[in-house]
């Protein structure tokens, strides 16, 4: 299986990234997918969650500011992150929800 998050990268805060999920296959398009990160010395956690019928949840901590969205016919998945801060610093991993294997994450930092 190849996994891979992109789109990372420095910005000042109140700045945007787009992040993008690529696979292998076509377990992006079939799974609940979803974006994680993790800053350094704290715990991964759930940024956002993507169902294969399109139904969505956010973490507290970036909603009305981060849109997942899926194109199944490219088999890709988008986080879309706007006004971001500097706690949202941290290394972006995505995967289906249900695999076991992290692949390759993407870093952001955002600085104040």
């Amino acid at each position: 299986v190849q996994l891979q998050a992109f789109g990372g990268g420095l910005v000042q805060a109140g700045g945007f990234l787009r992040l993008s999920c690529a696979a292998s296959g076509s377990i992006l398009s079939t799974n609940v997918v979803a974006w994680y990160r993790q800053a350094p010395g704290k715990q991964r956690e759930l940024v956002a969650k993507i169902t294969s019928e399109g139904s969505i949840n956010y973490a507290d901590s970036v909603k009305g500011r981060f849109t997942i969205s899926r194109d199944n016919a490219k088999n890709t998945v988008y986080l879309q992150m706007n006004s971001l801060k500097p706690e949202d610093t941290a290394v972006y991993y995505c995967k289906p929800v249900a695999m076991d294997y992290w692949g390759k994450g993407t870093q952001v930092t955002v600085s104040s």
